[in-house]
Protein backbone atom coordinates (compact mmCIF):
# COMPACT_ATOMS: atom_id res chain seq x y z
CA UNK A 1 0.00 0.00 0.00
CA UNK A 2 1.02 3.58 -0.65
CA UNK A 3 1.44 4.38 2.96
CA UNK A 4 4.27 1.58 3.51
CA UNK A 5 2.09 -0.98 5.49
CA UNK A 6 2.64 -4.23 5.06
CA UNK A 7 -0.33 -6.58 3.11
CA UNK A 8 -2.22 -9.35 4.98
CA UNK A 9 -0.72 -12.94 4.52
CA UNK A 10 -3.04 -15.20 2.28
CA UNK A 11 -3.68 -17.05 5.85
CA UNK A 12 -4.59 -14.15 7.47
CA UNK A 13 -7.09 -12.70 4.93
CA UNK A 14 -8.48 -16.64 5.28
CA UNK A 15 -8.64 -15.92 9.19
CA UNK A 16 -10.18 -12.28 9.05
CA UNK A 17 -12.85 -13.89 6.68
CA UNK A 18 -13.64 -16.74 8.32
CA UNK A 19 -17.27 -16.37 9.83
CA UNK A 20 -16.34 -13.33 11.63
CA UNK A 21 -17.74 -10.44 9.18
CA UNK A 22 -21.11 -12.59 9.50
CA UNK A 23 -20.86 -12.97 12.98
CA UNK A 24 -20.85 -9.29 13.53
CA UNK A 25 -22.95 -8.43 10.94
CA UNK A 26 -25.59 -10.96 12.92
CA UNK A 27 -24.92 -9.48 16.61
CA UNK A 28 -25.53 -5.88 15.46
CA UNK A 29 -29.35 -7.55 14.22
CA UNK A 30 -29.59 -8.39 17.71
CA UNK A 31 -28.29 -5.29 19.09
CA UNK A 32 -31.24 -5.40 21.92
CA UNK A 33 -29.31 -8.93 23.17
CA UNK A 34 -27.13 -8.21 25.80
CA UNK A 35 -24.58 -10.88 24.99
CA UNK A 36 -24.71 -9.57 21.55
CA UNK A 37 -23.70 -6.50 22.46
CA UNK A 38 -21.10 -7.91 25.15
CA UNK A 39 -19.62 -9.99 22.10
CA UNK A 40 -19.54 -7.39 19.59
CA UNK A 41 -17.75 -5.23 22.33
CA UNK A 42 -14.95 -8.11 22.64
CA UNK A 43 -14.64 -8.04 19.35
CA UNK A 44 -14.26 -4.26 18.77
CA UNK A 45 -11.96 -3.96 21.59
CA UNK A 46 -9.66 -6.56 19.82
CA UNK A 47 -9.53 -5.12 16.69
CA UNK A 48 -9.12 -1.63 18.69
CA UNK A 49 -6.22 -2.68 20.91
CA UNK A 50 -4.17 -4.83 17.96
CA UNK A 51 -4.65 -1.16 15.40
CA UNK A 52 -2.80 0.78 18.34
CA UNK A 53 -0.21 -2.30 18.66
CA UNK A 54 0.04 -2.23 15.07
CA UNK A 55 1.15 1.57 14.86
CA UNK A 56 3.42 0.99 17.63
CA UNK A 57 5.29 -1.46 15.92
CA UNK A 58 4.88 -1.38 12.39
CA UNK A 59 7.46 -3.88 10.98
CA UNK A 60 5.73 -6.25 12.79
CA UNK A 61 2.81 -8.39 11.74
CA UNK A 62 0.00 -10.53 13.81
CA UNK A 63 -0.30 -13.99 13.05
CA UNK A 64 -4.53 -14.06 13.52
CA UNK A 65 -5.74 -17.92 13.89
CA UNK A 66 -9.30 -18.83 14.20
CA UNK A 67 -10.38 -21.48 16.00
CA UNK A 68 -13.15 -23.78 16.95
CA UNK A 69 -14.16 -25.31 19.78
CA UNK A 70 -15.85 -28.78 19.18
CA UNK A 71 -17.87 -28.68 22.40
CA UNK A 72 -19.02 -25.61 21.21
CA UNK A 73 -17.94 -21.66 20.13
CA UNK A 74 -14.94 -20.90 19.04
CA UNK A 75 -12.42 -17.33 19.03
CA UNK A 76 -9.98 -15.05 17.50
CA UNK A 77 -6.12 -14.96 18.53
CA UNK A 78 -4.20 -12.36 17.12
CA UNK A 79 -0.44 -12.89 18.32
CA UNK A 80 2.23 -10.50 17.16
CA UNK A 81 5.96 -12.02 18.12
CA UNK A 82 9.66 -10.41 17.81
CA UNK A 83 8.97 -7.26 16.64
CA UNK A 84 11.24 -3.66 17.64
CA UNK A 85 8.97 -2.75 19.87
CA UNK A 86 6.93 -6.14 21.32
CA UNK A 87 8.69 -9.19 21.69
CA UNK A 88 5.21 -10.89 22.36
CA UNK A 89 1.53 -9.10 22.07
CA UNK A 90 -1.41 -11.11 21.91
CA UNK A 91 -5.16 -10.22 22.17
CA UNK A 92 -7.55 -13.15 22.41
CA UNK A 93 -11.36 -13.46 22.21
CA UNK A 94 -13.29 -16.26 22.72
CA UNK A 95 -17.15 -16.92 23.24
CA UNK A 96 -17.39 -20.61 24.51
CA UNK A 97 -20.33 -22.60 25.56
CA UNK A 98 -21.06 -26.19 26.26
CA UNK A 99 -21.04 -27.74 29.81
CA UNK A 100 -19.10 -26.60 32.99
CA UNK A 101 -16.62 -29.20 34.07
CA UNK A 102 -16.68 -30.84 37.57
CA UNK A 103 -13.77 -28.98 38.15
CA UNK A 104 -14.64 -25.53 37.05
CA UNK A 105 -17.60 -25.73 38.38
CA UNK A 106 -15.72 -26.92 42.32
CA UNK A 107 -13.87 -23.94 41.81
CA UNK A 108 -16.88 -21.52 41.50
CA UNK A 109 -19.01 -23.03 44.45
CA UNK A 110 -15.53 -22.59 46.21
CA UNK A 111 -16.17 -18.94 46.03
CA UNK A 112 -19.55 -19.20 47.12
CA UNK A 113 -21.68 -19.54 43.91
CA UNK A 114 -24.79 -21.71 44.40
CA UNK A 115 -24.62 -23.91 41.09
CA UNK A 116 -27.89 -26.49 41.26
CA UNK A 117 -26.60 -28.94 38.28
CA UNK A 118 -29.38 -30.65 36.30
CA UNK A 119 -28.26 -35.07 36.45
CA UNK A 120 -24.67 -33.28 37.17
CA UNK A 121 -24.81 -31.17 34.33
CA UNK A 122 -24.51 -26.66 33.72
CA UNK A 123 -25.02 -25.77 30.97
CA UNK A 124 -22.21 -22.15 30.38
CA UNK A 125 -21.63 -19.27 27.88
CA UNK A 126 -18.74 -17.61 28.17
CA UNK A 127 -17.08 -14.57 26.60
CA UNK A 128 -13.90 -12.16 27.08
CA UNK A 129 -11.28 -10.54 25.33
CA UNK A 130 -7.85 -11.15 27.11
CA UNK A 131 -4.92 -9.57 26.55
CA UNK A 132 -0.37 -9.35 27.63
CA UNK A 133 1.53 -7.29 26.29
CA UNK A 134 5.49 -8.20 26.84
CA UNK A 135 7.55 -4.77 25.15
CA UNK A 136 11.18 -5.65 24.73
CA UNK A 137 12.59 -2.32 26.30
CA UNK A 138 12.48 -2.74 30.12
CA UNK A 139 11.28 0.68 30.77
CA UNK A 140 8.15 -0.18 29.03
CA UNK A 141 5.57 -2.29 31.48
CA UNK A 142 4.06 -5.08 30.79
CA UNK A 143 0.26 -4.53 30.68
CA UNK A 144 -2.67 -6.88 30.74
CA UNK A 145 -6.76 -6.64 30.52
CA UNK A 146 -9.37 -9.15 30.52
CA UNK A 147 -12.93 -8.18 30.40
CA UNK A 148 -15.50 -11.18 30.47
CA UNK A 149 -19.04 -12.52 30.37
CA UNK A 150 -20.65 -15.85 32.38
CA UNK A 151 -23.71 -17.15 32.11
CA UNK A 152 -24.81 -20.40 33.91
CA UNK A 153 -28.19 -22.53 33.29
CA UNK A 154 -29.33 -23.74 37.13
CA UNK A 155 -31.61 -27.17 37.30
CA UNK A 156 -34.51 -25.11 37.24
CA UNK A 157 -33.97 -23.02 34.11
CA UNK A 158 -32.55 -20.09 36.33
CA UNK A 159 -29.44 -18.41 34.66
CA UNK A 160 -26.73 -17.07 37.02
CA UNK A 161 -25.05 -14.15 35.19
CA UNK A 162 -21.64 -12.13 36.11
CA UNK A 163 -19.43 -10.14 34.78
CA UNK A 164 -15.34 -10.01 35.53
CA UNK A 165 -11.87 -8.59 34.34
CA UNK A 166 -9.76 -5.62 35.00
CA UNK A 167 -6.31 -3.91 33.34
CA UNK A 168 -2.89 -3.74 35.15
CA UNK A 169 0.08 -2.74 34.71
CA UNK A 170 3.85 -4.43 35.52
CA UNK A 171 6.66 -2.31 34.76
CA UNK A 172 9.86 -3.40 35.31
CA UNK A 173 11.43 -0.31 36.57
CA UNK A 174 9.31 2.06 38.61
CA UNK A 175 8.21 5.75 37.05
CA UNK A 176 6.30 7.57 39.18
CA UNK A 177 4.62 9.91 36.71
CA UNK A 178 3.85 6.60 34.43
CA UNK A 179 2.22 4.72 37.46
CA UNK A 180 -0.12 8.10 38.12
CA UNK A 181 -1.45 8.10 34.47
CA UNK A 182 -2.38 4.52 34.28
CA UNK A 183 -4.31 4.60 37.64
CA UNK A 184 -5.66 8.05 36.93
CA UNK A 185 -6.75 6.85 33.64
CA UNK A 186 -9.02 3.91 35.09
CA UNK A 187 -10.41 6.02 37.98
CA UNK A 188 -11.74 8.30 35.53
CA UNK A 189 -13.75 5.18 33.54
CA UNK A 190 -14.63 4.02 37.16
CA UNK A 191 -16.01 7.40 38.34
CA UNK A 192 -18.07 7.69 35.39
CA UNK A 193 -20.73 5.33 37.13
CA UNK A 194 -20.09 5.41 40.68
CA UNK A 195 -17.30 6.77 43.15
CA UNK A 196 -16.80 3.85 45.07
CA UNK A 197 -16.29 1.97 42.12
CA UNK A 198 -11.88 2.42 41.79
CA UNK A 199 -10.84 2.59 45.70
CA UNK A 200 -13.03 -1.22 45.82
CA UNK A 201 -11.19 -2.20 42.66
CA UNK A 202 -7.84 -1.32 42.83
CA UNK A 203 -7.50 -2.92 45.99
CA UNK A 204 -9.12 -6.23 44.78
CA UNK A 205 -6.21 -6.14 41.98
CA UNK A 206 -3.54 -5.69 44.67
CA UNK A 207 -4.80 -8.47 46.59
CA UNK A 208 -5.55 -10.56 43.96
CA UNK A 209 -2.08 -10.49 42.05
CA UNK A 210 -0.12 -11.34 44.73
CA UNK A 211 2.50 -14.06 44.55
CA UNK A 212 1.86 -15.61 47.99
CA UNK A 213 5.25 -17.47 47.93
CA UNK A 214 7.54 -14.84 47.26
CA UNK A 215 5.35 -12.10 49.42
CA UNK A 216 5.17 -9.62 46.82
CA UNK A 217 2.27 -8.03 44.13
CA UNK A 218 2.70 -9.17 40.16
CA UNK A 219 2.81 -5.47 38.93
CA UNK A 220 1.69 -2.08 40.55
CA UNK A 221 -2.05 -2.82 40.30
CA UNK A 222 -5.01 -1.10 38.57
CA UNK A 223 -8.42 -2.44 38.87
CA UNK A 224 -9.72 -5.64 39.03
CA UNK A 225 -12.98 -7.39 39.47
CA UNK A 226 -15.12 -10.59 39.20
CA UNK A 227 -18.77 -12.39 40.29
CA UNK A 228 -20.23 -8.58 39.43
CA UNK A 229 -23.80 -8.80 38.98
CA UNK A 230 -25.51 -5.85 40.36
CA UNK A 231 -27.28 -3.01 40.02
CA UNK A 232 -28.37 -4.77 36.85
CA UNK A 233 -27.29 -6.03 33.62
CA UNK A 234 -27.49 -3.27 31.51
CA UNK A 235 -25.43 -0.78 33.96
CA UNK A 236 -23.09 -3.05 34.63
CA UNK A 237 -21.97 -3.80 31.23
CA UNK A 238 -21.58 -0.52 30.82
CA UNK A 239 -19.09 -0.35 33.27
CA UNK A 240 -17.48 -2.91 31.87
CA UNK A 241 -17.52 -1.04 28.61
CA UNK A 242 -15.82 2.22 30.29
CA UNK A 243 -13.14 -0.05 31.36
CA UNK A 244 -12.42 -1.64 27.97
CA UNK A 245 -12.43 1.91 25.73
CA UNK A 246 -10.11 3.16 29.01
CA UNK A 247 -7.34 0.36 27.53
CA UNK A 248 -5.34 2.55 24.56
CA UNK A 249 -5.40 5.80 26.61
CA UNK A 250 -4.39 4.16 29.76
CA UNK A 251 -1.52 2.77 28.21
CA UNK A 252 -0.20 3.27 24.91
CA UNK A 253 0.88 6.88 25.57
CA UNK A 254 3.33 5.26 28.15
CA UNK A 255 4.65 2.74 25.38
CA UNK A 256 5.37 5.97 23.05
CA UNK A 257 7.18 7.73 25.30
CA UNK A 258 9.89 4.80 26.53
CA UNK A 259 9.86 2.89 23.64
CA UNK A 260 13.26 4.33 22.31
CA UNK A 261 14.67 4.99 25.44
CA UNK A 262 18.79 3.25 25.87
CA UNK A 263 19.21 0.22 28.05
CA UNK A 264 21.66 -1.33 29.17
CA UNK A 265 22.46 -5.49 29.76
CA UNK A 266 21.75 -5.02 33.47
CA UNK A 267 18.45 -3.58 32.62
CA UNK A 268 17.61 -6.45 30.30
CA UNK A 269 18.87 -9.01 33.26
CA UNK A 270 16.48 -7.71 35.58
CA UNK A 271 13.60 -7.60 32.83
CA UNK A 272 13.73 -11.02 32.72
CA UNK A 273 13.82 -12.08 35.94
CA UNK A 274 10.27 -9.73 36.81
CA UNK A 275 9.09 -11.73 33.80
CA UNK A 276 9.84 -15.30 35.74
CA UNK A 277 7.46 -13.76 38.42
CA UNK A 278 4.63 -13.19 35.95
CA UNK A 279 4.99 -16.57 34.88
CA UNK A 280 5.21 -17.94 38.31
CA UNK A 281 2.14 -16.11 39.14
CA UNK A 282 -0.37 -17.00 35.84
CA UNK A 283 1.02 -21.06 36.39
CA UNK A 284 0.08 -21.35 39.94
CA UNK A 285 -2.67 -18.53 41.03
CA UNK A 286 -4.55 -17.17 37.84
CA UNK A 287 -8.36 -18.01 37.91
CA UNK A 288 -8.50 -17.69 34.15
CA UNK A 289 -5.63 -19.90 33.65
CA UNK A 290 -6.96 -22.68 35.64
CA UNK A 291 -9.89 -22.52 34.16
CA UNK A 292 -9.19 -22.67 30.56
CA UNK A 293 -6.68 -25.49 31.18
CA UNK A 294 -10.14 -26.94 33.85
CA UNK A 295 -12.61 -26.59 30.32
CA UNK A 296 -12.52 -30.05 28.42
CA UNK A 297 -11.35 -28.40 24.57
CA UNK A 298 -9.84 -25.53 25.53
CA UNK A 299 -7.40 -23.91 23.16
CA UNK A 300 -3.88 -24.09 25.44
CA UNK A 301 -1.67 -21.95 22.60
CA UNK A 302 -4.35 -19.15 24.18
CA UNK A 303 -4.51 -19.66 27.34
CA UNK A 304 -0.72 -19.85 28.06
CA UNK A 305 -0.32 -16.73 25.17
CA UNK A 306 0.04 -14.86 28.35
CA UNK A 307 3.56 -16.22 28.99
CA UNK A 308 6.20 -14.30 28.08
CA UNK A 309 8.80 -15.20 24.70
CA UNK A 310 11.77 -15.38 27.17
CA UNK A 311 12.40 -15.27 31.15
CA UNK A 312 14.96 -16.19 33.85
CA UNK A 313 15.42 -17.84 37.22
CA UNK A 314 18.33 -17.44 38.42
CA UNK A 315 19.35 -18.63 41.99
CA UNK A 316 18.80 -16.13 45.21
CA UNK A 317 19.18 -13.20 43.01
CA UNK A 318 19.03 -10.04 45.67
CA UNK A 319 19.25 -6.23 44.21
CA UNK A 320 21.41 -4.09 45.79
CA UNK A 321 19.82 -1.91 48.57
CA UNK A 322 19.15 1.37 46.97
CA UNK A 323 19.04 0.47 43.66
CA UNK A 324 16.52 0.93 41.39
CA UNK A 325 16.21 -3.00 41.19
CA UNK A 326 14.94 -2.45 44.88
CA UNK A 327 12.74 0.51 44.80
CA UNK A 328 10.69 -1.14 42.14
CA UNK A 329 10.75 -4.31 44.86
CA UNK A 330 9.90 -2.23 47.53
CA UNK A 331 6.10 -0.59 46.03
CA UNK A 332 5.43 -4.65 44.88
CA UNK A 333 5.50 -5.22 48.55
CA UNK A 334 3.57 -2.18 50.14
CA UNK A 335 1.11 -0.70 47.29
CA UNK A 336 1.03 2.80 47.13
CA UNK A 337 -2.15 4.89 46.11
CA UNK A 338 -1.41 6.60 43.01
CA UNK A 339 -4.23 8.98 43.06
CA UNK A 340 -4.57 11.12 45.62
Amino acid sequence: PADGRREPSSEERQAQRSSVPRAVSALRRRRRELRSRMELLIMETQAEVCRALAALDPGASFSVDSWERKEGGGGISCVLQDGEVFEKAGVNVSVVSGLLSEEAARQMRSRGKSLKAKDGKLPFCAMGVSSVIHPKNPHVPTMHFNYRYFEIEEADGTKQWWFGGGTDLTPTYLNEEDAVHFHKTLKEACDKHDLKLYPKYKKWCDDYFYIKHRGERRGIGGIFFDDMDSPSKEEVFQFVKSCAKAVVPCYIPIVKKHCHDSFTPEEKLWQQLRRGRYVEFNLLYDRGTKFGLLTPGSRIESILMSLPLTARWEYMHNPPESSKEAEILEVLRNPKDWVH
